[in-house]
């Protein structure tokens, strides 16, 4: 019994299938899988059903059905099912949170640019077009408070990503609770 690993799968896919006929004339290929290669070889194969076009979405029917072939349980598959959805909205909430971070960091550096392009205009038709005084003073000092907002933005990892993350959830579902209790107070 020959058993595979991620890796060879991996080169196996690039490699010409093995045809019907060549199964049958070895014999029965007897292989074992684990489950990370099986999730792996069919997240490939529902891949390329997506790109082929053959199969765009599948039934709750047709869920259970796969379910019940690999042994699967419908309670078990219910669970995961859970698991899943809480998962996926996490990670929406995630892409929520960090396009709302890039966003405010975009608004402060169009902030920056403009209010220092103004400062140096002013500056250049106040000397006559002989010098920009101390714009380039407060562009440094304003400059280095965006450089560290920008480390924040993009490099922050870890508990302190996590942190924030869960800092930001909290005021995202204080404002949901206000917004709708006004809604509310308004509508009666």
């Amino acid at each position: 019994m020959k058993r595979r690993t991620a890796s060879h799968l991996d080169s196996s896919f690039d490699s010409p299938p093995v045809s019907v006929q060549e199964i049958s004339r070895k014999g029965t290929m007897t292989e074992f899988y684990s489950q990370d290669e099986v999730q792996h070889i069919l997240q490939v194969a529902i891949a390329r059903q997506a790109q082929d076009g053959t199969v765009e979405t599948l039934t709750r029917a047709q869920l259970l059905e796969i379910a019940d072939e690999l042994g699967i349980s419908s309670a078990e598959l219910h669970e995961a099912e859970i698991e899943w959805r809480a998962q996926s909205g996490e990670m929406q909430e995630r892409q929520a949170f960090d396009q709302a971070r890039q966003g405010r960091f975009q608004r402060r550096v169009t902030r920056y640019l403009i209010v220092n392009g103004f400062l140096a205009g002013c500056a250049l038709l106040a000397s006559g077009g002989a010098t920009v005084m101390g714009v380039p003073y407060i562009a440094l000092f304003w400059g280095m408070f965006l450089v560290l907002d920008g480390w924040n933005t993009y490099g922050l990892k870890g508990d302190r990503y996590e942190d924030a993350f869960h800092k930001w959830q909290r005021r995202r579902r204080i404002k949901r609770s206000v917004h709708s209790l006004f809604n509310r107070w308004f509508q009666s």
